[in-house]
């Protein structure tokens, strides 16, 4: 069983339907409206069990997560840990000007075996985009790269991209136990709704080789 398993997956899912909103104004919506029919898949199908598909590499040792990139959509961001706030739902990176990702701690790290999973803002109030702002344009095979804090790197491939409401947040597909390799990255999307947004962007991916810094 995952760390994360065994830390209560109902208030981590819970703390998702929130993270990535960032309080931001309602011009700086997401640009594309999700397909509220089904799960959206990077290959444009929707398979049962979308990070299952494709090859996973040997697992690596537990090593915390400092950078990421993805270089598909420009990202290059500073990881943070988050832990869990004092009602029980994982913390989100804090909205301020240098947005960065926050992996959550009770999830394994990057390459282990099991669902890792990192958060981030499509928004940060006042000061704009946030480091997660086209994860939904993201395709099955484009690259993840995990900086690790002992010197290596974890490189995933994406499987699949889901937009849900977040009031049908797949629980079980992000945070079940899996036997290989595998990363989640996590914001809101969708349409405004209130101070947030309607749904959750969830993007799935595999282990698919490790490397020295």
């Amino acid at each position: 069983m995952s760390p994360l398993s065994r830390r209560a997956p109902a208030a981590a899912a819970l703390a998702v339907l929130l993270v990535g909103c960032g309080g931001s104004p309602a011009d700086r919506a997401t640009d594309r409206p999700a397909d509220r029919s089904t799960a959206r898949t990077a290959g444009g199908t929707s398979p049962a069990s979308p990070s299952r598909t494709g090859r996973a590499a040997r697992p690596l040792a537990r090593s915390v997560p400092v950078a990421l990139r993805i270089p598909a959509i420009g990202v290059d961001t500073p990881v943070m840990r988050l832990g869990l706030a004092a009602d029980g739902t994982v913390q989100v990176p804090p909205v301020e000007a240098h947005d960065r990702a926050g992996w959550y701690g009770h999830s394994p790290t990057p390459g282990q075996t099991g669902p890792s999973v990192i958060l981030g803002h499509v928004t940060v109030g006042e000061y704009g985009d946030g480091v997660f702002r086209h994860l939904d344009r993201l395709r099955r095979g484009d690259r993840i790269t995990a900086r690790l804090g002992n010197g290596t790197t974890a490189e995933f491939a994406v499987t699949a991209v889901r937009t849900v409401d977040k009031a049908d947040f797949p629980t079980e597909d992000v945070y079940g136990n899996v036997d290989r390799p595998e990363l989640r990255l996590i914001t809101c999307g969708g349409p405004r709704s209130g101070d947030g947004y309607r749904d959750n962007v969830i993007v799935f991916a595999a282990l698919t080789s490790a490397g020295e810094r």
